[in-house]
């Protein structure tokens, strides 16, 4: 897979800023079919940092409902990979530059 086809975009919440700041661990989007290895291979190289381990976790789909004029609208939100990267000590990702 393509760089691009493994990381999608990283989150940026206030769960993952703490995170960021005590443990150094990052969080991404991730394509559906990358695996572990490759999401390692793709921070280091797109980064430059070293990786210590990632974990992944498939969030699956929701159903959202709203009512406007028109009605009850309902439809789906797709579900999506995230992978949480552990850089190694003394490495941090400037997400912000």
């Amino acid at each position: 897979m393509k760089l691009s086809e493994v990381l999608v975009r990283p989150v940026i919440t206030e769960k993952v800023n703490r995170q960021m700041e005590r443990n150094g661990r990052y969080t991404f989007v991730v394509g559906k079919q990358s695996n572990k290895l490759e999401i390692k291979k793709a921070v280091e190289e797109f980064y430059g940092v070293k990786v210590a381990s990632v974990n992944t976790l498939v969030v699956p789909a929701k159903s959202k409902t709203r009512f406007t004029k028109a009605g009850l609208l309902s439809g789906r939100k797709p579900s999506y990979k995230k992978a949480v990267v552990t850089l190694a000590s003394g490495e941090n990702i400037d997400l912000f530059a």
